[in-house]
């Protein structure tokens, strides 16, 4: 896959790593690419809302994605997150996205002032035209509201520019399906969720899954097998993995878990979150720390200096 189209496969959300203090940790941030690579992913995202994304700064998203670029190398699928407010921060977003070395944009649609049906299509009409990268409408009525219907999608899917989405309306499988029957088959359709139901999105025509970065390896093992057709070997390795995978969504501190994991791991150096993310409450770290030992993670590791 070439850094400009369509992305497909593992493409986990990278974590922002901040130090105790709160302030970016690049080293950590470079860390983590080298163990994802290490993982075998197909293409890394930035700015999801696993990144926590809500709390950087303009100048932290220029030196995260150059840090990303400079590790992962100039030809490495890499998706921005988009997640302005209105079409023109959106814009503004895309638009340094793209020249920070983005191939696609993983755009939310505006949600603090709830849009129209046609305004939401007109908006991500203004965003695919407003670079040379590829848009990925990133339907999530869960944390925006505003619901994105398969008859909107596919109409988007005709619009030059825009050439994925990634469901996050649950039930995920079947609004997979039910886009997947009506876009053009060039038209990539993903999975998020945290991968909650990745066996079942890949049934019914997903062709990638978009979660958190801290279990990639576990994953690209699992995707393997199906695509082999193992799929006892796979449904039982995601069983294995399915209690992390719910911890790590929730609310309020799914970000706390999945740096705590890392941290665990040894790929970041701290599992600090700034607000509103919330730190880890001792009953959800102790769970944490329950599912980890059962599972027996292996170490991180580096695979480039």
């Amino acid at each position: 896959m070439s850094p400009s189209s369509t992305p497909i496969g593992l493409i986990p959300i990278l974590a922002t790593p901040f130090d105790d203090s709160g302030r970016l940790d690049t080293v950590s941030l470079r860390s983590l690419v080298e163990f994802e690579l290490g993982c075998g992913v197909d293409g890394l995202a930035v700015f999801g809302m696993a990144s926590e994304g809500f709390a950087l700064t303009a100048e932290e998203r220029a030196g995260i994605l150059r840090a990303v670029r400079e590790v992962a190398g100039k030809d490495f699928p890499v998706v921005a997150g988009v997640n302005g407010t209105s079409t023109v921060v959106a814009v503004e977003q895309a638009r340094q996205a793209a020249e920070g070395g983005a191939g696609q944009l993983m755009v939310l649609p505006p949600f603090l002032a709830k849009p129209s049906r046609q305004q939401v299509i007109d908006f991500y009409g203004e965003v695919a035209a407003s670079t040379d990268a590829s848009v990925m409408i990133q339907d999530a009525p869960g944390v925006t509201g505003v619901p994105i219907d398969a008859a909107a999608i596919t109409t988007l899917s005709a619009v030059a520019g825009i050439t994925s989405v990634k469901v996050e309306a649950p039930p995920t499988p079947l609004k997979v399906a039910s886009v997947v029957a009506t876009v053009p088959g060039r038209f990539a359709v993903l999975g998020g969720q945290n991968a909650v139901s990745l066996i079942e999105e890949y049934d019914n025509g997903s062709v990638g899954t978009m979660p958190a970065c801290e279990f990639s390896d576990l994953l690209r093992a699992i995707l393997d097998d199906l695509a082999a057709g193992r799929r006892a070997e796979a449904r039982a390795a995601f069983g294995r993995l399915l209690p992390l995978i719910q911890i790590g969504m929730r609310a309020g501190q799914a970000w706390a878990v999945h740096k705590e994991v890392l941290r665990r791991r040894g790929v970041i150096a701290s599992g600090a979150v700034r607000l509103p993310a919330q730190e880890l409450d001792p009953l959800t770290a102790k769970a944490l720390h329950e599912i980890l030992d059962d599972l027996d993670l292996p170490h991180g590791r580096k695979v480039r200096t």
